[in-house]
């Protein structure tokens, strides 16, 4: 299967996320943020790092990219698309996750090894963790507190749409310890670690590994 990954001008993790695909056993097929066509791809990654400077927020501009124009036409027809960190932001920019993501509580810039719960593993990208699995995943982030008001807060929550929680310390004030949500159809995914950062155990550890293979045995 052929898993495209966008990148846009400040993009830092697009190789290592293609490099996760690969490591999969699947093709990476290379996306640009100035080309609306998804080159008939089975799933989208948008990666981590600074797009477009960060500037107005983080993701704001990002989400007029041509290739956003077609992202959203396809996740809005079932297409898997998972968002890391700066992906994130860009999809709720888009509006294809609910809420947003701010400045972290503490003002700092996080880099670390955080501990997550898997909280749905009934969904095309988690399906290779087991129920309530823990994990550790590699954090890096200056805006990562996910916000939303009291009723969509309450909606995620009622709908099961969080995918994973932080354990032990919440590193960047997220309410109710959210590190990632769902939509509500559960195929486009916003995660704030990093999980392309972990799947070897040469290189630091494997948890990451297994929401890549998740999402490939699905689709596949």
């Amino acid at each position: 299967m052929k898993v495209g990954v966008v990148t846009f001008p400040g993009s830092l993790d697009d190789v290592d996320a293609q490099r996760a695909v690969r490591v999969g056993g699947h093709e990476a097929v290379a996306l640009w943020h100035g080309d609306d066509d998804l080159k008939g791809v089975d799933a989208v990654i948008l990666p981590g790092g600074f797009s477009y400077g960060d500037y107005l927020r983080c993701g704001a501009i990002s989400r007029f990219a041509p290739v956003m124009t077609s992202v959203i036409e396809a996740a809005g027809k079932g297409l898997p698309v998972l968002g890391i960190c700066n992906g994130f932001q860009i999809l709720c920019e888009s509006h294809l996750l609910p809420g947003a993501l701010i400045r972290n509580d503490h003002r700092k810039f996080v880099c670390r090894d955080q501990r997550l719960r898997i909280e749905r593993v009934d969904t095309p990208w988690t399906s290779s963790y087991a129920a309530g699995a823990e994990v550790t995943i590699v954090l890096k982030n200056g805006e990562g507190g996910f916000v939303a008001d009291a009723d969509t807060l309450s909606r995620i929550e009622g709908e099961g749409q969080v995918v994973a929680r932080y354990l032990e310390v919440n590193p960047n004030g997220s309410l109710n310890d959210i590190a990632g949500v769902f939509n509500k159809g559960k195929t486009v995914l916003g995660l704030m670690p990093h999980p392309e950062n972990l799947i070897e155990s040469a290189h630091g550890g494997s948890d990451g590994r297994a929401l890549f293979s998740g999402l490939l045995q699905q689709v596949a």
